[in-house]
């Protein structure tokens, strides 16, 4: 069984040659915060833990700094390569079975982790199951435990675990994901060991890898600091670096401006602030994998909703209401104004991943079909008010809930959409919250460099939104759902998949489970001095390793 490629090779590469939206030319001025790679980002970890950081979380961006895992992705390509295990298993060299069930790791020699214990096989399994243990409810572990059934450690340096199905995306959607990440075993026992349930007081706010940085300090609400790993076994990194805590988005744009940060959030509103900026540059290419997206939820409880909202629990069990909702959303001003016009109409899979297709159905604004639905499903006399959570000062997820409020109190004065805004950690506890205690929520999606996961979180009946949210309460038939998207996910046919995927592009068209509010387009903001910027939507974050400074 090989593994499937499902991003083009032009769609998976972000290379940047610097454009001339960047105000200066690449490498002028004068190169500031020598020796330290700068990058602001909007929030901080939630947990620097692989068994305790969210799913989407800012703690998976550290992770990918100082953790390394059993196989990476290059920045060109959606191919893995080889890390801490020395290849990558394939049928063609034997080290995946013949039925496709056992995967076996060559592990490399002479690897240290941080805190200079040497890696070995023992710590790959620990690792792993470490993580399903612990099984953390904010944590990523059903990644791991939905598919494994065993691991095992053959000998020093070889580490097998089997699955309890062919999965042709095991490789790029489970070993490479953070709750897969090689922790020290020493560290972790020396330091209150692993408890079920139980988070790791000493891993949530440190980290023990193998990786080419070492994480130094954590100073909350300001900064976390990163030193390069002089004994990395591959190539050390040219700089140190340095996460500045940055919820503020103007001081992000000034910062950059004052060449204090190297590298921002990649937001399309800061491109109109700093494109006439001396020595900054931008990469607009490609996708971020990570659709806009607005939730609606089917397991409502109503003592959790806020006072002021008047909908019923079965509210969004009703597919025309849904689908009003849908109509109803201004996908053009999402684009233009919301994205700065870096964006597309979104289908339920991003562009170019195996499965995607362009002339799949997608809603577009219809006033006079949402009233239609509304009027038929008796709510356009009865009205409503509903609340919206997002994360404050969010320029992006924002605009997604307030066009929606915008259009649906224009078409209906007798409906009131409140967009409530929070701050990141009171979202990500209500996110983690079953039952979730908002009737919408809005947020980007994780990217899956397989649609296999992609569907099963965000769209299956009995996935990780589907069961929170209840999607089979609204779902016309939500074993058909199920079936396909299993069917889909199981296969080793490259042409079946994409077929099933086609078809089920259609089904979750006719009976919305979200508003896929546009697919964001990719623009990275640096500092022109930054060296062979590159970049890969797979990553969840650039990665400081691969850079150097002019100067």
């Amino acid at each position: 069984m090989s593994v499937a490629l499902v991003l083009l090779a032009a769609a998976c590469t972000n290379t940047a040659t610097p454009t001339s939206e960047g105000g200066g030319d690449t490498g002028s001025g004068e190169v500031k915060n020598s020796g330290v790679f700068v990058h602001a980002l909007g929030g901080e970890p939630e947990s620097l833990d692989p068994a305790g950081a969210t799913d989407g979380g800012y703690g998976n961006r550290a992770i990918i700094q100082v953790y390394d895992y059993l196989i990476d992705l290059p920045p060109d390509s959606a191919e893995p390569i080889p890390m801490l295990a020395t290849e990558v298993p394939t049928l063609e060299n034997g080290l995946v079975s013949e039925d496709g069930l056992t995967y076996t790791f060559p592990i490399r020699e002479g690897v240290t982790f941080h805190d200079g214990t040497d890696l070995t096989a023992e710590d790959v399994k620990y690792s792993w199951d470490r993580v399903m243990t612990m099984n953390l409810p904010e944590g990523q572990a059903s990644k791991l435990s939905d598919v494994i059934t065993e691991t095992r450690v053959v000998d020093d340096y070889t580490f097998e675990v089997e699955i309890a199905r062919p999965a042709s995306w095991f490789l790029t959607t489970v070993v490479y994901s953070p709750p897969a990440a090689i922790v020290s075993q020493d560290a972790v026992e020396e330091n209150g060991g692993v408890v079920e349930g139980e988070p790791n007081e000493f891993m949530t706010t440190n980290m023990v890898g193998t990786g080419p940085y070492r994480f130094i300090s954590w100073e909350r609400g300001e900064q976390l600091t990163f030193e390069k790993n002089e004994d990395y076994w591959g190539e050390v990194p040219a700089l140190d670096a340095r996460w500045e805590v940055s919820p503020d988005n103007s001081v992000q744009v000034l910062g950059m401006q004052a060449g204090d940060f190297d590298l921002i959030e990649p937001t399309p509103q800061f491109v109109t602030e700093l494109q006439n900026s001396d020595n900054i540059c931008f990469d607009d290419s490609g996708f971020l994998l990570e659709p806009l997206h607005l939730a609606f939820n089917l397991n409502i409880d109503p003592r959790e909703l806020p006072d002021s909202d008047t909908i019923p629990p079965d509210f969004f069990h009703d597919v025309r209401v849904r689908k009003a909702f849908n109509y109803a959303f201004d996908y053009d001003a999402m684009i233009d104004a919301g994205l700065e016009g870096f964006g597309a109409h979104a289908t339920y899979l991003p562009p170019d991943v195996l499965g995607s297709d362009p002339d799949a159905p997608k809603y577009s604004q219809d006033l006079d079909e949402a009233e239609r639905l509304f009027r038929e499903s008796g709510w356009w006399d009865r009205g409503f008010e509903v609340s919206i959570l997002v994360e404050e000062n969010n320029p992006t997820f924002t605009p997604v809930g307030l066009i929606l409020k915008d259009a649906l109190e224009d078409m209906n004065p007798e409906f009131r959409v409140n967009v409530v805004q929070v701050a990141e950690t009171q979202f990500d506890e209500a996110h983690s919250q079953t039952p979730f205690p908002y009737a919408m929520w809005i947020k980007n999606a994780d990217p899956f460099v397989d649609p296999a996961l992609f569907m099963s979180t965000y769209f299956h009946p009995d996935g990780e939104w589907g069961e929170r949210h209840g999607f089979r309460n609204g779902y016309e038939n939500p074993d058909l759902i199920a079936s396909e998207i299993d069917r889909a996910a199981f296969s080793t046919d490259i042409e079946e998949r994409e077929e099933i995927y086609h078809e089920l592009l259609a089904l979750l068209y006719e009976d919305p489970m979200w508003i896929w509010a546009a697919d964001e387009a990719n623009v990275q903001i640096f500092q022109c001095w930054v060296q062979d910027f590159v970049y890969n939507p797979l990553w969840v974050m650039p990665r400081w390793a691969f850079y150097n400074k002019a100067g």
